[in-house]
């Protein structure tokens, strides 16, 4: 818990760092292309990627460049995939569990989940946090009728590079510790996995914001979710 005491102890500097990221940071618009869709040929496979800006893909200017359009068309290859997105900019898990509630009817057979960030960015709780995730596991294997979730790990915040430090350090080691927590509570959760992606990233994989993943980035996303979900396929 030394992230959270630091945390604590920095907050005046924390949050002048924060309001003025905030103030200067690059609005990346979520990217064009289409957010459903069915490609490929073979046995029938029905995918839900749901999350904030990441699974919407900020970062790259077309689905095409973003997880969702990188996965689907590695998948095509061998699948009929009938897919669809709802990941919105600035989402918190209790947010994304709501809307999946309101919005989506299924069924699927495997949902991939990007979430966490925006939780750490506005202030929430770890406990509280893994409560929404594992709700949000349950309403994805229940309602919707997911064999498979593979849920996405926090990413290497300390490669954020719009963040100043000493926000990035505390920030990064709060991702750390909720991604351990994160992973150690999937592990008690049967037909739920943990994907990592990278533990770092170089300043030039991240999109021109400083904030979110690169073209090349989704492509080392989607290939740790795809290495994950292949077997269980």
């Amino acid at each position: 818990m030394r992230d959270a005491a630091l945390k604590l102890a920095l907050l005046p500097v924390l949050a002048l760092q924060g309001w003025r990221a905030r103030k200067v940071a690059q609005v990346l618009p979520e990217p064009d292309g289409p957010r459903a869709g069915t490609v490929g040929q073979g046995p029938d496979l029905r995918l839900l990627i749901v999350g904030d800006s990441s699974a919407a893909g900020v970062g790259v200017g077309h689905q095409r460049d973003a997880l969702a359009g990188q996965l689907t068309r590695v998948l095509a290859d061998t699948r009929t995939v009938t897919w669809r997105l709802n990941g919105v900019s600035g989402a918190t898990t209790v947010q994304t569990l709501g809307r999946i509630k309101a919005e989506e009817t299924g069924p699927f057979d495997v949902a991939v989940v990007a979430l966490g960030v925006n939780d750490i960015t506005k202030g929430a709780f770890l406990r509280p946090w893994l409560r929404a995730q594992r709700a949000l596991c349950a309403e994805l294997q229940g309602r919707l009728g997911c064999r498979y979730v593979l849920v996405s790990g926090l990413p290497p915040m300390a490669s954020f590079w719009l963040l100043p430090n000493p926000l990035r350090w505390v920030l990064a080691a709060q991702a750390r510790r909720w991604d351990r927590a994160l992973h150690h509570m999937l592990e008690g959760m049967e037909g739920c996995y943990h994907v990592k992606a990278a533990e770092h990233l170089a300043p030039d994989q991240m999109a021109k914001d400083g904030f979110h993943p690169s073209a090349e980035t989704y492509t080392m996303w989607a290939d740790a979710i795809l290495k994950q979900m292949r077997p269980l396929l």
